[in-house]
């Protein structure tokens, strides 16, 4: 059976054979400084193990694991740009190595770079998979959009959370998974069946991510600030429930910290941390975290892969769903 490490090193070695090469240079050095920053290089592996799980065989999906990966850091240029991020994978950004119209220009040419690779398709498919990846492309922005726009919102729901994450994540691994299975061979119901499990991994994903951000043990592992998003007073899943389920006191305590600029920032991680507990948030955001990881697993089920291949599907979103960092 062939592992997630196989995937991996398969993809980081057509990465390498594939460097962006231009004139100015100026444009293209910070692209390549960026793909070599490394990552969790998720979305690629889902792709070439879906690719796998129908054709037993993945080479001939490299260029599309390629275009996914590509585009997911061209949002992370314009991302960092958009929330002033000084340090993307504990190195600084494009924008603080070079400057905000190289960075912008950077993630333009990658934008257009991730279309090309996937153009290396078989005809046959190609309309397909330029429709669906044009598709999530649109809604990742509209999902960005969405989290900008909750910052100067006093208030924002649950579902109106869900949603957003959904848009700016998780469309991305669902479709990973289902261009992947496309491109195997895959039947259309099973390619959405797999889409949906990618949805509900990524959903998942993210509240893992935010409760990460607030509870991770070892700030070394975690590859960033513990507390950040507390800092920032991001929307989270955890403060946007302790908002709603906090009682006076604990409400009063809360719109302190996050209105106070004052105070010791260990101060607020911590009295903020002991609120999303002591409300209730922690474990409301455990639970929602579990009840997407579930739906994932029953999208799973129908799809007609081997049973190997399934025990390998649910190994890979256990692992994603325990990661520290």
């Amino acid at each position: 059976m062939t592992t997630i490490e196989t995937y991996l090193s398969s993809f980081e070695a057509y990465l390498s054979h594939h460097p962006f090469e231009g004139f100015p240079d100026r444009l293209y050095e910070p692209a390549n400084y960026l793909m070599k920053l490394g990552g969790k290089r998720f979305r690629p592996v889902m792709l070439l193990m879906a690719c796998d799980a129908y054709k037993n065989s993945f080479k001939e999906a490299l260029p599309a694991a390629m275009a996914i990966e590509v585009f997911h850091n061209f949002t992370l240029v314009h991302d960092d740009i958009m929330d002033s991020a000084p340090l993307r994978r504990g190195m600084p950004t494009v924008h603080e190595r070079w400057d905000t119209p190289t960075a912008i220009l950077c993630g333009d040419m990658l934008m257009f770079k991730s279309i090309l690779f996937l153009q290396e398709l078989p005809h046959l498919f190609l309309q397909e998979a330029l429709t669906m990846f044009n598709k999530t492309a649109i809604e990742v922005c509209e999902g960005q959009q969405l989290d900008m726009l909750f910052e100067s919102r006093e208030q924002v729901d649950i579902p109106e959370y869900l949603n957003m994450i959904m848009l700016k994540t998780s469309v991305l691994l669902g479709c990973s998974f289902y261009l992947g299975a496309r491109i195997g061979g895959a039947q259309k119901e099973d390619a959405l069946a797999l889409y949906e499990f990618g949805k509900n991994l990524g959903i998942a994903f993210q509240l893992h991510d935010d409760l990460l951000d607030a509870f991770a043990e070892d700030a070394m592992a975690f590859g960033k600030q513990i507390g950040g998003d507390i800092l920032s007073n991001k929307k989270t899943y955890l403060l946007i429930t302790a908002l709603q389920k906090a009682d006076v006191t604990q409400l009063e305590n809360l719109k302190y910290w996050l209105k106070s600029d004052n105070t010791s920032s260990n101060e607020k991680v911590a009295t903020v941390k002991a609120l999303f507990i002591e409300t209730g948030a922690k474990q409301a955001a455990e639970q929602e975290q579990q009840h997407f990881y579930n739906m994932a697993l029953e999208a799973l089920k129908p799809v007609n892969i081997s049973d190997e291949s399934k025990t390998k599907f649910r190994a890979f979103a256990q692992m994603i769903m325990k990661r520290t960092k």
